[in-house]
């Protein structure tokens, strides 16, 4: 008769395991400049050491003359094109390093004492300071974004590795509907990634709630809803998977006659469709009225291309001299002087990482003018296929840290405000050669149908054929895409009859 029996058995695994400050670090880079003051006020209010000085109240010729006191952020980046980072950068970083602060701080000599008495004088920090700092803190309210509550769902999944890496990437280009704007073949283009692994995250995507999030269409995304409800059969599935453009045109007696059912069963699944969600992503908080503030601003300044960091939304920080002094006094407990000096290189790192995430986005830009530089001059028209890797490689980094450093980021250029993806995309080669992106491809189509009579529409075949004269050569299937990614509708519907 068996039985069961319990033993100990030792094993040996190999695991990445992200440490908390490199977690913050990401976390930093990733998010946008209005978020990012979120995330630097929720480590002030646990972090006793970190003081926050007032946008006015520090000159930067003030911050450099005082004594000790440390800048998350200072003035605007200004660099050029093709220029070099200015030595101020250099010499910013050198004044940032607490490092020779820190290897002391275990022995309070005399010589540290001396030190710290020249760090700055204490500044005075009333009750009613106290109570409007904590007021603000009451009043912020935050919700689950909808890349945070798909990303907890992607993290209970069993993913592979590579997939988990396409489905962040995936879940930060997602529209605010949340709908998906590329597809698998064009997002490995763009990452690196293997195709497999992004068909694999998009596949769990379009899993994930609610129902018809990851949809490519809004057909798909109101046939994942009906499916969700077990309806996948129902007369409304039918419409919307074999009539759906007869649907949009509310074509009720065709649908009538194509379907062989009653004018009353059309009408009642019509309202039936009429009751879901086109745009599932706009009901969580952080896509609803966003606010689109740029994190980078490219303007032309005579001959020279100039890069200005937007560093109004980020807290000047700085190591609070209070606590500095209370360790240089020699009369806190181990256990005090500990805690003290834990919260105090926590808040150096927090200030660095901003710095690191400043920089590396002043960088990344560079190489976007550099690569794009026809776009910036001239217009949308100009703009050449790119990849992540390819900046990537420049800038010394992984693709996957230039994911993260342009995600959810916008840059103003002097032809309007764009998302720092837009600037990353697969394009075609024409028959001189030259390398044409497929946002280019899709402003030609829309001029073209712009000019085109409307008595005579352009069918998409002859849009190819306009095509081929400027020396492309695309599938017919490929312009139906971009017309209907665009909101063109077919040459049918376009006619007009008058």
């Amino acid at each position: 008769m068996g039985g069961f029996s319990q033993d100990l058995r030792q094993r040996q695994t190999q695991s990445l395991v992200l440490a908390p400050q490199l977690r913050q670090s990401l976390k930093i880079l990733q998010v946008a400049a209005l978020d990012l003051r979120s995330v630097i006020q929720e480590e002030l209010q646990s972090n006793p050491t970190l003081e926050e000085l007032p946008m006015d109240a520090m000159s930067p010729e003030k911050a450099e003359s005082d004594t000790g006191e440390s800048d998350a952020n200072g003035d605007d980046t200004a660099a050029s094109a093709e220029g070099t980072p200015e030595p101020a950068a250099e010499t910013k970083r050198e004044e940032m390093d607490f490092s020779k602060e820190f290897e002391i701080l275990g022995k309070i000599d005399d010589d540290w004492r001396d030190y710290m008495a020249t760090a700055g004088g204490v500044q005075s920090y009333t009750s009613e300071d106290a109570e409007r700092r904590q007021h603000f803190f009451d009043s912020i309210a935050s919700e689950t974004s909808l890349q945070e509550h798909l990303m907890r769902q992607a993290e209970m999944t069993d993913l592979s590795p590579k997939a988990m890496e396409a489905m962040r990437h995936l879940v930060g280009s997602l529209d605010d509907r949340g709908f998906l704007t590329l597809r698998a073949a064009d997002a490995a283009l763009q990452t690196g990634l293997p195709l497999e692994s992004l068909q694999e995250a998009v596949a769990a995507l379009k899993t994930f709630e609610p129902a018809g999030i990851g949809s490519e269409s809004l057909s798909e995304c109101l046939l994942a809803q009906l499916s969700a409800k077990g309806r996948s059969d129902s007369l409304a599935s039918r419409i919307i998977r074999d009539h759906f453009e007869l649907l949009t045109r509310r074509r009720i007696p065709e649908l009538s006659r194509k379907l062989g059912a009653a004018s009353d069963d059309i009408q009642s699944a019509i309202e039936e469709i009429g009751k879901l969600d086109p745009a599932p992503g706009r009901q969580f908080a952080e896509d609803q009225n966003r606010v689109v503030v740029p994190d980078v601003v490219v303007e032309r300044d005579g001959d020279e291309w100039k890069i200005h960091l937007n560093n109004d939304y980020i807290p000047r920080l700085r190591i609070s001299s209070t606590y500095r002094d209370l360790i240089a006094k020699g009369t806190l407990s181990k256990g005090e002087r500990d805690y003290l000096k834990d919260r105090m290189r926590s808040g150096k790192f927090l200030i660095d990482s901003i710095e690191q995430r400043q920089r590396t986005i002043e960088r990344i830009t560079r190489e976007i003018l550099k690569a794009q530089l026809p776009f910036f001059e001239h217009g949308v028209a100009q703009l050449k296929p790119l990849t992540m890797t390819q900046i990537a490689d420049v800038v010394g980094v992984h693709e996957t840290t230039v994911s993260r450093a342009i995600a959810n980021k916008y840059i103003r250029t002097p032809h309007g405000v764009f998302e720092f993806k837009y600037f990353f995309t697969p394009g075609y080669q024409n028959d001189s050669g030259a390398s044409v992106s497929n946002t280019s491809v899709k402003e030609m189509i829309a001029d073209q149908i712009a000019v085109e009579n409307k008595g005579a529409p352009l069918s998409d075949q002859e849009l190819v054929s306009k095509l081929q004269e400027k020396g492309i050569s695309i599938a017919r299937r490929t312009v139906a895409k971009y017309r209907e990614e665009l909101g063109i509708l077919p040459s049918n519907l376009r006619r007009d009859y008058k």
